[in-house]
């Protein structure tokens, strides 16, 4: 999707979108629209209902010179960036197949601050997003027409505002696009050849890791996890140095188990095929990691992925087997289908040793029990620092990417104590999200704040959003940059 900014009058061959603030409607003026026409577009806007809230649309045809003309009103409610953002995937979702090849949006109406514009285009460019690489008979009338959004009467500063919208779009669709993937093309090493081609020459720093050196490093519990599957384990890492050389103050590190049938401790057949996106965590680590190399963050921050699938061969590991991380703890598997954590405490173990970041936050679709408690509306967050927890939650609210706060406590961790091994990779039934964070705490070094962050349930969606449709969100780019952005910026 092409995004630009014009001071120009909108051509009146384009069709066009004003925006139009809660209550606004009698207020409704265009330099390019005869009083009639304007008369007409509120007639029809209240016999819609319509009444400038956050994502409504009015459609309209005026006649233009013998020929129809588009018209769009589109609300944007009391006026935040959230409103705006509504509003721009609104107008996405209604053009996106209309055969309309380009709209003019006209702002003039509304008083967005540089910002709040931004995130209108963001939002538009973001809702276009589709994954249509299988689809060979897709009909015409079904396929994406609109390329081309040009906002006009913008605010001074919006087109720079849009630059780092822009980086994080791009960011969106590296991850959207990993998640989308199937598992026969997605892999651990088809996920590094696409993130490497992806983020090439913008400056991040690759290292990869295969089984050969995991093995070398003592890395038991990872190579548990893959010893079922005939494609090798990976571990991808990408270093951004905004802020001069040295250590990394922050880690990002996902879970990328690019499909998990559970090994031995099989899934049950209905919504397996689910498990494609088991890497959300992964995918929106990399996703992040361009957004911050692309916009230039002046941050140093490190991501780190673990890539395997899970797979039920006759080398796959038992419940029962004890496998040695890392970290030289050693772990009972119980259920070789809480396999996630087992890659990430070695993957945690490793940046730790090898880059001292003294703030870490990981991001897993860890477990079903997250989703049992809070749906598809947030995710969890745990955490061993209070105020590391708060600016999570801020970030979340501020880009939309909502979470919730879970405790940690020395009574669950209890509930993981092996008798013999260190530790269980599970516990009993109840709190389930809770122990699988406090296994991952297990290999969190003394003076390190880190934040878990369990996101089952927010990197595919069965229904359309403000800025994704169908399918992957792209949950956790835009948190993690705002992080960032908050926190690790001067």
């Amino acid at each position: 999707m092409k995004i630009a900014f014009s001071a120009a009058t909108p051509d009146a061959n384009t069709p066009l979108a004003l925006t139009i603030e809660k209550d606004g409607l009698s207020r409704l003026a265009s330099s390019t629209l005869d009083v009639a026409t304007i008369a007409l577009a509120q007639s029809a806007a209240r016999a819609s209902r319509f009444e400038g809230e956050a994502g409504g649309v009015v459609e309209l045809f005026v006649a233009n010179g013998g020929e129809a003309r588009r018209l769009l009103l589109l609300g944007v409610g009391a006026g935040s960036e959230v409103d705006y953002e509504r509003a721009g995937g609104a107008l996405t979702a209604k053009l996106l197949t209309s055969g309309e090849t380009a709209v003019a949006v006209d702002l003039g109406n509304s008083a967005p601050t540089p910002a709040a514009a931004a995130r209108l285009a963001a939002a538009a460019n973001q809702r276009a997003w589709r994954h249509d690489a299988y689809r060979t008979t897709l009909p015409a009338k079904n396929k994406p027409t609109l390329i081309s959004i040009t906002l006009h009467r913008a605010p001074d500063g919006a087109d720079a505002a849009w630059a780092r919208q822009d980086a994080i779009t791009q960011g969106l669709e590296l991850t959207r696009t990993l998640v989308a993937e199937p598992a026969n093309i997605l892999y651990p090493q088809s996920f590094v050849d696409r993130v490497l081609a992806s983020v090439e020459g913008l400056g991040l720093e690759a290292t990869v890791l295969g089984e050969a050196d995991m093995r070398e490093l003592g890395m038991g519990a990872l190579l548990g996890v893959s010893q079922g599957s005939p494609r090798e384990a990976k571990i991808l890492a990408l270093k951004w140095n905004g802020a001069g050389a040295g250590d990394p103050e922050l880690a990002l590190v996902g879970k990328g188990v690019t499909f998990d049938t559970g090994g031995i401790s099989i899934k049950p057949a209905a919504g397996m095929e689910d498990m494609k996106w088991d890497m959300g965590g992964a995918g929106a680590v990399v996703g992040a990691m361009k957004a911050l190399a692309s916009r230039k963050a002046k941050a140093n921050v490190i991501g780190v992925c673990g890539l395997v699938e899970n797979m039920p061969d006759g080398n796959a590991q038992r419940p029962g087997d004890v496998v040695t991380s890392m970290s030289g703890q050693t772990i009972e598997v119980i259920n070789t289908d809480a396999e996630g954590r087992l890659v990430l405490c070695d993957v945690l173990t490793w940046v730790q040793r090898t880059h001292r970041p003294k703030t870490i936050v990981d991001l897993a679709t860890l477990t079903g029990a997250m989703i049992v408690a809070l749906g598809t509306e947030h995710g969890g967050c745990f955490a061993n620092d209070d105020a590391l927890a708060d600016q999570l939650l801020a970030a979340g609210k501020a880009t939309g990417d909502l979470l919730w706060r879970f405790p940690l406590a020395d009574a669950y961790n209890k509930l993981i104590d092996s008798p013999i091994a260190d530790m269980k990779n599970v516990g009993p039934r109840g709190a389930g999200s809770i122990t699988a964070a406090q296994f991952l705490q297990r290999f969190v070094e003394p003076g390190v704040r880190w934040s878990h962050l369990d996101i089952a349930g927010m990197v595919w969606s069965d229904k359309a959003g403000a800025t994704y449709d169908k399918g992957a969100t792209g949950y956790g780019v835009r948190l993690l940059d705002r992080f960032v952005a908050n926190h690790f910026e001067g």
